[in-house]
């Protein structure tokens, strides 16, 4: 008998389907998707750039407040040298000081920081009544950096103010608005002095 051939069983063959055969809605739905998400990742990115303006921002505010609180110690002892009978003021900017340095979150620290501002003022007005405290070379000398130190601040200050307004107006303003409150971004707090007489610097005269 004559060799028989092997029947041979045709195999099945997937075909890919070509970029152009998918079906037009579904490719509507996938770019739409993709914009979205694209839409999505900038206002995010957008709202974390913002808060961390702000955030460094406080960061200045600090740096200078705490330059500042270095020098009250050396303030009151010069002062307590020419004062001794002044126990109650001494006293009040010590404890102005602690609580400066003991507050947490803006709205606290600006509290403190307005009475702290309020006892040096107490403290240069009564200092008026002993001219040798006046005229020391000491004083004199923390007066200057306390000028200058005050007046960092001042511009620190509005630097993050004008931060946070930024930040609070992106995260309130549609449509970011409703990406921010799915992320939990929340509005800063302004640092702000309540009184208008205590936004002013203290005003210290020596000379």
């Amino acid at each position: 008998m004559p060799p028989t051939t092997p029947m041979t069983i045709p195999m099945a063959v997937r075909v890919t389907p070509t970029f152009a055969e998918f079906p037009v809605w579904l490719l509507v739905l996938g770019g739409i998707a993709v914009v979205g998400v694209l839409w999505l990742m900038g206002i995010y990115n957008g709202c974390v750039r913002l808060r961390n303006r702000v955030k460094n921002s406080w960061s200045q505010i600090d740096v200078q407040l705490k330059r500042r609180y270095d020098l009250i110690p050396n303030l009151v002892e010069v002062a307590k040298k020419f004062m001794s009978h002044e126990k109650d003021v001494l006293v009040g900017v010590t404890e102005a000081r602690s609580a400066c340095m003991n507050a947490s979150g803006v709205q606290e620290q600006a509290a403190a920081e307005n009475m702290l501002t309020g006892a040096l003022k107490s403290l240069f007005a009564v200092s008026e009544n002993y001219p040798e405290l006046k005229s020391d070379r000491n004083m004199l000398q923390i007066q200057e950096e306390l000028t200058a130190t005050e007046n960092r601040i001042g511009f620190a200050r509005q630097h993050y103010n004008d931060s946070v307004m930024e930040y609070n107006t992106k995260i309130e303003s549609a449509p970011t608005v409703f990406v921010a409150g799915m992320f939990g971004f929340e509005a800063a707090e302004f640092f702000e002095i309540d009184e208008p007489t205590e936004r002013e610097v203290p005003k210290v005269d020596f000379g």
